[in-house]
């Protein structure tokens, strides 16, 4: 079992394009639900699961891949940082330490949560911190990246990195584009890609659906798939790693189904595009707010 749908990362990593979150949905704290829906994923072959220390899903995510039966080797496992009381190396290597252990394994993808977990102006030295314990074994053959940074956030980064980030987690759809296509051209100059969380919310958390709506609903038609999977294809076909999530098993086979799907065409992306750069929504607005201008689009057209 090998995702055919795949991303290459700068560092020559190939991460299955379509993965299983296990921070939304209900499954954050969730033990046994959050186990349960981890497997059959892993068994209708989404071959990724994102976890992260806030979600406490990362021993879930252990016990997943255990029950699956599939070999570790097989399975892409991301997680996330989150706030450490100061970033000193020791508490550094100590959170990392106990991400290890709950997983069971390295991950093959560690992320900073969000610019704030460092305490602020030491963003770089946390960074200098994470490649050590790739260099020291720690972190043996973990890439490393962040979610949720900014374009100041990720230039600062790269002021210091020797290993290079290979990725940045963040909310992407169509109603962000506008504001996101300049930061994904500024990752593309240094090999970083982004991931998506949240890549269906035009149709799951915006009030209409607005412009993009009946865009996304033509085409679905015409393929004779779903709107959702219409979305989740213009995503990884932008070179994102589209990170989705449900409990629902017959739901999770059709997220599966995505990898064998042919690609949209290039006009249906263009008009994806089009629509989606009519307006401006986030539905996870603690997250690049501050210090990152949007666009001057309404939230509904």
């Amino acid at each position: 079992m090998v995702a055919k749908r795949t991303i290459t990362f700068s560092d020559g990593k190939k991460i299955p394009a379509v993965g299983w979150g296990s921070g939304s949905g209900g499954f954050i704290g969730s033990g046994q639900r959050a186990v349960d829906a981890g497997v059959i994923a892993l068994k209708e072959g989404i071959l990724h699961i994102d976890t992260a220390q806030i979600y406490k899903t990362e021993e879930e995510t252990a016990e997943s891949i255990r029950l699956s039966g599939i070999p570790r080797e097989k399975i892409w496992v991301t997680t996330k940082l989150w706030k450490i009381d100061a970033t000193t190396p020791e508490l550094i290597r100590e959170s990392v330490e106990g991400s290890i252990k709950r997983l069971g394994t390295i991950p093959d993808l560690l992320l900073i949560h969000n610019p704030y977990i460092p305490e602020a102006g030491k963003l770089g030295a946390f960074w200098t911190i994470l490649e050590e314990l790739v260099y020291d074994g720690t972190l043996k053959g973990c890439s490393l990246g962040f979610s949720n940074f900014r374009t100041q956030d990720v230039a600062e980064v790269l002021k210091v990195a020797r290993i290079k980030p290979v990725a940045n987690q963040v909310e992407f759809h169509p109603f962000l584009w506008a504001q996101l296509e300049p930061l994904q051209k500024f990752q593309a100059e240094h090999g970083i890609v982004f991931q998506s969380y949240g890549p269906l919310t035009p149709l799951l958390r915006h009030p209409t659906g607005g412009s993009l709506k009946a865009v996304v609903e033509k085409i679905a038609e015409k393929r004779g798939i779903e709107p959702s999977t219409v979305l989740l294809l213009w995503t990884v076909q932008k070179n994102v790693v589209a990170i989705t999530t449900s409990n629902n098993p017959e739901r999770i086979a059709k997220l599966a189904q995505i990898d064998s799907l042919p690609d949209l065409s290039a006009e249906e992306i263009a008009a994806i595009d089009e629509a989606g750069k009519k307006v401006h929504f986030r539905h996870y607005t603690e997250h690049m707010e501050a210090d990152f201008p949007a666009p001057n689009l309404p939230a509904d057209a």
